[in-house]
C-alpha cells in the first residue's frame, strides 16, 4: 500500500522500466480557497492511470485529459483553474472555471518527462526520499516577454547535489539561491517576486520535506491500525517491542520495519527516534518506563505516552530518580491523542494521528468551525511583504 510521494516515485520507477513517458502536473500557486496546496503533484502517464492528486477530485480529469495536448510543444506551461461560481472574464487567458463556489484559483505547471528528457525535480524528490534529508527547489512560474529565464526553469538545493543548476541571469541566480537557502532553513515554501529594469519574474520556492517517520514502541493490537493509518499518510513506520511474540512482521504488513529489541540494555536507538514522531504504547509498565525514559534523553519531534495521566506521572517520577535532566520533556504529550471519544483501537489510532498532525502543523487540534483564521496559511503570505532594500531600489 503506497500513497503520496511514495506512490508517485514507485509509478516513476515503473515508467522508467518500460521507457515510458508522462506529464507531471504540479500546483505552484493558489489564490483563495483550494483543497491542495502548492507542491501537490500528479503524474499523468501516456498510458495508464494517473497517480497523485492536485485537488479534491474536481480538476484531475480535466488536467489529465488535456495535459498532453497542452505540452505538445515539449515546453512547460502554466494552466489556471478557477473554482469560483462564475467567471465573466472573456479573456482567452482567463482561468477555466468549474463553478464549484469555492472561490479559488489553482495554477498548475505541466511538464513532460521521459527517459531522454528527465525532469530534475523528480530526481530531487527521489534524493530527498532516499537520503532522509530535506531539499528545496526554485521554479520560475512567471516571467515577462523576452526574459532570459522561462517558465519551468529551476534551481535546486540538496546536500547530495553538487550543482543544482543555474538561471541565465547571474544577478537573479544569486538572489534566488539566497532565498532557496532560507527556504531550506525555514522549512516553508513561498512565492517570490524579483524585478529588474525590464520586468518581474515570479518564482515558487518549494521546501521538499523528508518522509515523516513514526516509531511505535509496542506491538499490541492497537498498534496495528495506527501503523496502517500512518502509512495512508505516507509516513515511514517502525514498530518496536521487546516481546518476540508481538514483534512479528506478519502482524504488521504495512510497517517498514518491525524490530524485536530487548527493553533492558542501554538505549541505542536515538538515530531512529531523533526527529521522529514517537508513540509509546506497550501496555507494559516496565517497558514503557524504559522506552519513555530513553526517548526523553533524545530529540524526537513528538513523544506520546498511552495510558492514564497518573500512570504517566508515576513513570516520570521514577525516571527522574535516575535521570533528572530530560531534554525532550517539553515534547511529551500524555495522555496521547486528541479528545475525540471512542475506545476502539481504530478510534485511538485516529486520535493519536490527529494530535501528531496538529503538533507537526503547530495547531491545537480544535474544531474548524471555531477557527476564525483561514484553514490554510496562504503560501503567498510567506513572501517577503517588505522586500529587501536592493529589490525595492531595483523596482
Amino acid at each position: 500500500m503506497l500513497s503520496g510521494i511514495s506512490a508517485l516515485l514507485e509509478a516513476l520507477r515503473a515508467l522508467e522500466r518500460d521507457n515510458g513517458q508522462a506529464v507531471l502536473a504540479t500546483v505552484v500557486k493558489v489564490e483563495g480557497s483550494a483543497y491542495r496546496r502548492p507542491g501537490a503533484r500528479m503524474l499523468i502517464p501516456l498510458y495508464g492511470a494517473t497517480v497523485g492528486t492536485i485537488s479534491g477530485g474536481c480538476l484531475e480529469s480535466e488536467v489529465a485529459k488535456k495535459a498532453w495536448w497542452l505540452t505538445d510543444s515539449g515546453e512547460p506551461v502554466i494552466r489556471r483553474y478557477s473554482t469560483a461560481t462564475q467567471d465573466d472574464d472573456d479573456d482567452q487567458d482567463a482561468a477555466l472555471t468549474f463553478g464549484l463556489g469555492c472561490n479559488g484559483t489553482v495554477h498548475v505547471l505541466l511538464e513532460r518527462h521521459s527517459a531522454d528528457r528527465p525532469l530534475a525535480v523528480l530526481e530531487l524528490l527521489r534524493q530527498v526520499r532516499e537520503s532522509g534529508q530535506a531539499g528545496a527547489v526554485a521554479t520560475v512560474i512567471g516571467s515577462y516577454r523576452n526574459a532570459r529565464v522561462r517558465v519551468g526553469d529551476r534551481l535546486s538545493l540538496h546536500p547530495s547535489l553538487g550543482d543544482g543548476g543555474r538561471l541565465l541571469d547571474a544577478a537573479l541566480d544569486a538572489e534566488v539561491r539566497a532565498d532557496l537557502q532560507r527556504t531550506l532553513s525555514d522549512g516553508h515554501s513561498s512565492l517570490r517576486s524579483y524585478r529588474d529594469e525590464r520586468g518581474e519574474i515570479e518564482v515558487f520556492c518549494e521546501y521538499l520535506a523528508p518522509q515523516r517517520r513514526l516509531v511505535i514502541f509496542g506491538a499490541g493490537h492497537d498498534a496495528q491500525p495506527l501503523t496502517h493509518m500512518a502509512k495512508l499518510l505516507d509516513w515511514h513506520v517502525t514498530v518496536i517491542d521487546g516481546r518476540a511474540h508481538f514483534a512479528r512482521a506478519e502482524r504488521f504488513p504495512d510497517a517498514d520495519a518491525v524490530l524485536q529489541v530487548d527493553a533492558r540494555p542501554p538505549y541505542d536507538l536515538h538515530t531512529l527516534t531523533d526527529g521522529a514522531m514517537v508513540a509509546i504504547m506497550t501496555h507494559s509498565y516496565s517497558q514503557d518506563r524504559h522506552w519513555l525514559g530513553s526517548v526523553l534523553q533524545g530529540s524526537p519531534a513528538y513523544i506520546g505516552q498511552l495510558g492514564p495521566r497518573d500512570r504517566t506521572e508515576r513513570l516520570l517520577d521514577e525516571i527522574r530518580q535516575h535521570s533528572p535532566h530530560l531534554p525532550a520533556l517539553g515534547r511529551l504529550h500524555y495522555p496521547i491523542g486528541l479528545d475525540i471519544g471512542g475506545d476502539t483501537p481504530e478510534s485511538v489510532a485516529t486520535a493519536i494521528l490527529a494530535e501528531m498532525t496538529a503538533a507537526i502543523n503547530q495547531r491545537t487540534g480544535g474544531m474548524l468551525k471555531h477557527r476564525q483564521a483561514a484553514i490554510h496559511t496562504p503560501t503567498a503570505q510567506d513572501c517577503s511583504e517588505i522586500e529587501p532594500e536592493s529589490r525595492r531600489t531595483a523596482s
